[in-house]
C-alpha cells in the first residue's frame, strides 16, 4: 500500500478533476491524512484502468469515488 492514505487519479486539463483536487486537499487536512495526485496519463496501464473513469479516489488503497468526490463522505472514511 502506497503511504498516502488518498490517492486522486486524475489528468491535466479535467474540470472535475480540479474540483476533487480541491475536495481532497481539504478533506484531508481536516482529518490530517496524506494525499497525492497521480496523473494517469503518464502511465498505459492507468490509462486502461480509468481513462472514462477520472477523477478516482482511493482511499487506503480501495476504490472510493469516481466523477464526483463527496466531500463528507470522504471525510467519513477518513475517519474510520
Amino acid at each position: 500500500m502506497d503511504s498516502e492514505r488518498v490517492v486522486l487519479y486524475g489528468r491535466r486539463g479535467c474540470h472535475l478533476c480540479d474540483i476533487a483536487r480541491e475536495q481532497v486537499a481539504r478533506a484531508c487536512a481536516s482529518a490530517g491524512a496524506t494525499w497525492r495526485e497521480v496523473d494517469v496519463d503518464d502511465d498505459a496501464e492507468l490509462v486502461a484502468r480509468y481513462s472514462d473513469l477520472v477523477p478516482v479516489v482511493t482511499v487506503d488503497g480501495r476504490h472510493h469515488a469516481h466523477w464526483r468526490v463527496d466531500e463528507a463522505e470522504l471525510l467519513t472514511a477518513l475517519r474510520n
